[in-house]
């Protein structure tokens, strides 16, 4: 299987999708070869029926041997015999072929996203990227099942149908060639216009969907104001309009299946009559079968006619989700490492010498001429009004956004010449509002350590105050925490990411407003384990209250971009200026 680190490099977007189906479908050429050859010997009897139904009648009117029945016979019961092992092997070389691809490619995307940049992140929706990794690689595997299903038996029975006719009864095939297109086009024609009422149909649906949820999400509003009226009357509406056009849909359903019906059978009596005048009036050498048979192919060489023209939506669908895959595997916002050199040791100091940042499409820089030296083990706190850049110094030393103007020095060497991947070994983040995946606390404060001992574990949670609530819980360090720590508080959520980064024992440590949206109760405790976190370490610490923030070495006080004041907490009181004001506008 294809890794992250092996990366499916091919102009996903610069070539054709169908050039880009092959090369993905590279690795599997030898089943998919398999597969067709299989596939048409197993649907053999859908072509060679009318051919041994001719046989078998022609031995019966002109009264030939009776061997000749039986080795038809035999003939049709081999090939339908062998039919399910040959069906069984084909569903294991294709549909594995597709699946090991559809593997292959997801691998990829997953792949590709843990490298591309947390600016393309930030712009590109999360949903988009799981609709891409789940949705569109399904597409193109519903797509290749379909079109290899349906186009292959669609094909070879054209192709044997009309290999028989041309073998059994050559003056037909003009007939053919032009007959059944025809009606193919027809009956295409008809359902295009179907197509459309579905789509209206659909449409009025999500409609309905979506009053439907609007109503439900709006159920405190509308019960606490007694409107439950008013919001059954703009269901109401949505759900005549659904009845309306899902009835008006049933009856167009019902005049294309029965025109459908009328046109292919008339066109089948007409091919009959005709084949049947001309052996009653011995204008060709036909006989009773060659009737029979030439009735029959006209009905199913249409019917694959007409299913090869309905595989044009699937493929057109498929091949658009190749594209969408190929905008994340070609999307060159990527986070170079590639040649750096990689940090093994960390000792926290850092220097920002006029440092700027600006993003992109933006007219105004989001942090100008900054510039600060920070010593090893300082606690470093930025406050400021919102918009005041805070968060984007934090990302410049993340290694998330690199600087537009202006260096960052790590210990005396520049950022941009390092692997940022391997400087985050040493770093750790307690975000506003700590991340949990699906899984036990364990697993979660764990996360990407393999080998944790059960002591340093118990520590980690033991200095992050977390132990004291982990005891009540009946599964104790196995308790599943739910979708994001659905099942635990703010302050439980926040007190394991705490433990998270301890664990780590981090040089460098980042609290983005770690307990902004905390009650009293739970910033009192995780303030406690905050303080055994820092202890030591590098720390860059973004707050809103300014009353956690009086113990930092100094705070530094920024106003659109840039620094206004630097200063410990009593030094910048004294200066009695942005620092002092934005404490009494919190106070007041």
């Amino acid at each position: 299987m294809t890794s992250p680190q092996e990366p499916m490099d091919h102009r996903y977007r610069g070539e054709h999708p169908v050039r880009t189906l092959l090369y993905l479908f590279r690795d599997e050429r030898v089943a998919l070869v398999l597969a067709v050859l299989v596939f048409v010997v197993k649907h053999s009897p859908t072509w060679l029926l009318p051919l041994v139904t001719a046989n078998i009648i022609d031995v019966v009117v002109q009264h030939g041997p009776i061997t000749d029945l039986w080795i038809n016979v035999g003939v049709i019961l081999v090939i339908l015999l062998v039919n399910p092992p040959l069906h069984l092997l084909y569903v294991r070389w294709l549909h594995g072929a597709v699946r090991r691809t559809g593997s292959r490619l997801r691998w990829a995307l997953c792949g590709r996203m843990q490298q591309l940049s947390i600016g393309y992140h930030a712009r590109m929706s999360a949903s988009v990227l799981q609709a891409k990794v789940i949705r569109d690689v399904e597409t193109i595997e519903q797509m290749i099942v379909q079109t290899v299903d349906g186009g292959l038996g669609s094909l070879t029975v054209l192709i044997g149908g009309l290999v028989i006719i041309g073998v059994s009864a050559p003056a037909f095939l003009p007939v053919f060639l032009v007959v059944v297109p025809a009606a193919a086009y027809l009956v295409a024609r008809l359902r295009a216009r179907m197509r459309t009422r579905n789509e209206s149909f659909r449409r009025e649906v999500e409609l309905l969907s979506s009053r439907v949820h609007e109503m439900t999400s709006l159920i405190p509003i509308t019960r606490a104001h007694a409107l439950e009226s008013d919001a059954l009357r703009r269901v109401d509406g949505s759900l005549r309009q659904v009845l309306d056009s899902g009835l008006r849909l049933d009856r167009i359903n019902g005049r294309f299946a029965s025109l459908a019906w009328v046109l292919l059978n008339i066109l089948g009596v007409v091919t009959l009559a005709a084949a049947a005048l001309v052996v009653y009036y011995d204008v060709l050498p036909l006989t009773p079968g060659d009737v029979v048979m030439l009735s029959s192919f006209l009905t199913i060489l249409t019917g694959s006619t007409t299913a090869l023209m309905s595989l044009t939506p699937v493929i057109t669908k498929g091949l658009e989700s190749v594209r969408s895959v190929g905008e994340v595997l070609q999307a060159p916002d990527l986070e170079n490492n590639a040649g750096k050199a990689q940090v093994t040791r960390v000792e926290g100091a850092f220097e920002f010498r006029s440092v700027g940042f600006r993003y992109e499409g933006s007219d105004a820089s989001a942090v100008r001429d900054f510039t600060l030296t920070v010593s090893p083990g300082e606690t470093i706190a930025f406050v400021g009004a919102s918009g005041a850049g805070k968060s984007t110094v934090l990302n410049l030393l993340i290694g998330f956004l690199r600087p537009t103007s202006g260096r960052i020095l790590l210990d005396g060497t520049d950022m941009e010449t390092l692997d940022l991947r391997s400087y985050r070994r040493f770093l750790s983040v307690v975000p506003q509002e700590s991340i949990l995946f699906q899984g036990t606390i364990r697993e979660n404060v764990t996360y990407g350590l393999p080998q944790v001992s059960e002591e340093k574990l118990l520590a980690a949670l033991r200095d992050a105050n977390a132990l004291e609530f982990i005891e009540r819980m009946p599964d104790g360090l196995d308790t599943v925490v739910g979708e994001r720590g659905a099942r635990l508080s703010g302050g439980q959520k926040q007190r394991l990411a705490i433990a998270r980064a301890l664990i780590r024992d981090p040089r460098v440590l980042i609290l983005d407003e770690a307990t902004s949206a905390l009650d009293t109760a739970s910033e009192a405790l995780v303030q406690q384990a905050l303080a055994r976190l820092v202890r030591g370490r590098t720390t860059f610490v973004v707050a809103h209250r300014l009353s956690t923030i009086k113990g930092a070495d100094r705070i530094v006080v920024m106003r659109h971009g840039g620094i206004e004041e630097v200063g410990s907490h009593e030094d910048l009181l004294a200066r009695a200026g942005a620092y002092t004001s934005l404490q009494a506008h919190q106070l007041a």
